[in-house]
């Protein structure tokens, strides 16, 4: 499935796992949730309480892979590599 699938689907949550700072000096989506991926684990129950595909990104999809790969090893299926903010951006904007 590709991010413009899961997007259209309408049942996803974006999940921003750059820092704080980057998101001041890069931009940001306005209907992602910003968790660093540093606080993943920590805030691991917040996320999963979210419904629909969990959809991560970050400044180049490095980190939201690993953002993917550890809630896939907590046996979690809906997650997606969304990859940089970039590519989630265009992928929004195509879709309006």
């Amino acid at each position: 499935m590709s991010l413009v699938e899961v997007l259209q689907s309408k049942n996803y949550h974006l999940i921003d796992v750059r820092e704080p700072m980057e998101l001041e000096m890069e931009g940001h989506i306005e209907e992602a949730q910003n968790i660093p991926l540093g606080e993943i684990e920590d805030r691991k129950q917040e996320i999963l309480n979210l419904s629909g595909t969990k959809v991560f990104f970050c400044r180049s999809g490095n980190r939201s892979g690993k953002a993917m790969e550890y809630f896939k090893s907590k046996g979690m299926t809906d997650v997606y590599n969304g990859g940089g903010y970039g590519e989630v951006k265009a992928a929004l904007e195509s879709l309006s």
